[in-house]
């Protein structure tokens, strides 16, 4: 599972994805396969369980899909983009803080 920090938003482009970085104002392009992984780990429970649709969606063996998600996960964790998380979000984790949209 992944977590985008906050300030962080996907977006499905034409070729593919981007993550708008509010705090910076940069774009971070994706293509579309990595675009695939990060909506997957956005809404998958176990990174595992991204990798496994991954791999069916994809039609690759499951240890290449993994290594894909992980590829992922650890080049938008190095950017300072997401935050790499293991089992069930808790509520702490999720959710935003409404009074920082009126800044």
């Amino acid at each position: 599972m992944l977590r985008l920090r906050e300030g962080a938003h996907p977006v499905l482009t034409d070729e593919g994805g981007a993550i708008l970085d509010e705090h910076t104002g940069r774009w971070t392009y994706l293509t579309p396969a990595a675009t695939s992984a990060v909506l997957l780990l956005l809404s998958s429970v176990t990174e595992a369980q991204a990798a496994g649709l991954y791999a069916e969606w994809y039609g690759i063996p499951g240890a290449r899909a993994a290594a894909d998600v992980r590829a992922v996960t650890a080049a938008l964790t190095a950017q300072g983009i997401a935050m790499p998380t293991q089992g069930v979000a808790t509520r702490a984790q999720t959710r935003r803080s409404w009074w920082r949209w009126r800044r």
